[in-house]
């Protein structure tokens, strides 16, 4: 795509500033981080287009407290990124008083103006969240050391 080095920074900086300050407000403004095309894949979702990428930042405010992204690390080649974060929430309904954090890394591609076209979450989902759930985390856990044998 040939993305220039200072359209990169910008670009990836935007999004580290976005998802770092995200609020139920401002994923209405999500059109400006992603291309209209854009495709986002993570352990639970696989969608394509601005309208349905916002949908799961809109769930993700609707099923979480405080939900809130920090990103750790960053490395940049060409039209990509890779993010490392760690994303900090609470449950609404199961402990919420209890803090959670869940580990992941995001591949992102972009366009040669810089808006996101491809968005790829990477975490473990068994480990960083099914694990913490009452009956679900007790057999995951059992699974886990079965393996492990």
């Amino acid at each position: 795509m040939n993305t220039t080095p200072l359209v990169m920074a910008t670009s990836v900086a935007r999004v580290v500033t976005f998802f770092e300050t995200l609020t139920p407000d401002s994923v209405a403004g999500i059109g400006q981080i992603y291309d209209l095309q854009a495709r986002f894949k993570d352990p639970f979702n696989e969608v394509a287009g601005v309208p349905a990428i916002q949908r799961i930042f809109d769930h993700m405010f609707a099923s979480l407290h405080e939900p809130r992204f920090v990103v750790t690390q960053q490395v940049v080649q060409g039209d990509q990124c890779f993010l490392t974060w760690e994303f900090h929430f609470r449950f609404r309904t199961y402990r919420p008083a209890q803090h959670q954090i869940i580990l992941g890394a995001s591949h992102l591609v972009f366009t040669s103006t810089g808006l996101v076209t491809l968005h790829r979450d990477y975490w473990d989902a068994a480990e960083e969240l099914y694990e913490k759930l009452p009956l679900l985390g007790s057999a995951m856990r059992w699974l886990k050391r079965r393996a492990n044998h």
